[in-house]
């Protein structure tokens, strides 16, 4: 049973890929490389009107000009 799955394995890998198949591939290597230079593009949106520092709500600073808040 063992030795039946390994030839398979064999067999499937030894098979080229249809011209259909290589071309889907090709296809999606492209996307994925525009979707890259779109990703190196764009830059992280800063906040506009937002406090200095690190983010309280990750590093739990609820204190800001001496008032402390919790929500």
């Amino acid at each position: 049973m063992a030795n039946e799955e390994k030839n398979q394995a064999a067999e499937q890998e030894a098979r080229p890929l249809p011209p259909e198949a290589q071309r889907a591939l090709a296809e999606a290597e492209e996307r994925r490389r525009q979707q890259a230079e779109q990703a190196a593009k764009t830059t992280q949106v800063r906040e506009v009107g937002g406090r200095d520092g690190p983010d309280p709500a990750r590093f739990g600073d609820w204190e800001k000009g001496g008032i402390a808040s919790d929500f």
